[in-house]
């Protein structure tokens, strides 16, 4: 039975440091924090701006680690690309912001790991659904009318343009 210990810190994307608390807890396990904390700011960069929760699971034996990474909410994520600090209360009525369809699908990726959906243009559609609860609009329109234009591949070319990022989107790392 191996011997684990996990790790948890709270920090911005992409600005893990061997400060303490994450560097001597790093040391106490006997890794090398400056790789560790390089691997989650490598991780995180996407969520530049925004707290992300991350553990650090360690084999005390092997000293072999893996990292998770709690994401930020979709809503916080969608309102950051919108500039804008809440949802709307009455989202059909007041917006309260414009973001692009390229925002859209950079979510959709971030997101990747706790998605259903199966292909790019499913998670797309899911971020719309999100974007358009939250009194949002995309493209200066109803979300929902763009999701009928995705449905219809008037966006291929875009989501084509994304499908490799896709692919390669984070789903756990261990070393």
């Amino acid at each position: 039975m191996p011997r684990t210990k996990m790790i948890k810190v709270q920090i911005e994307g992409g600005k893990a440091s061997t400060a303490p608390p994450l560097g001597p807890a790093l040391t106490e396990v006997g890794l090398d924090p400056a790789e560790v904390v390089a691997k989650i700011n490598e991780m995180t960069k996407p969520y530049e701006g925004l707290t992300v929760d991350v553990k650090i699971f360690v084999d005390l034996d092997t000293k072999r680690y893996r990292i998770e990474l709690g994401l930020p909410t979709t809503t916080s994520l969608l309102l950051k690309f919108a500039g804008a600090s809440e949802p709307s209360g009455d989202p059909m009525h007041n917006k309260v912001g414009d973001i692009k369809l390229e925002d859209v699908v950079k979510v959709a990726i971030m997101k990747k790991p706790q998605l259903t959906a199966k292909s790019l243009k499913a998670a797309v559609k899911t971020i719309l659904g999100t974007a358009r609860a939250i009194g949002l609009t995309v493209n200066g329109k109803d979300p929902k009318d763009v999701l009928k234009e995705v449905e219809e591949g008037a966006h291929d070319e875009l989501l084509k343009r994304y499908e490799e990022e896709w692919a390669k989107a984070y789903s756990g790392v261990s070393v």
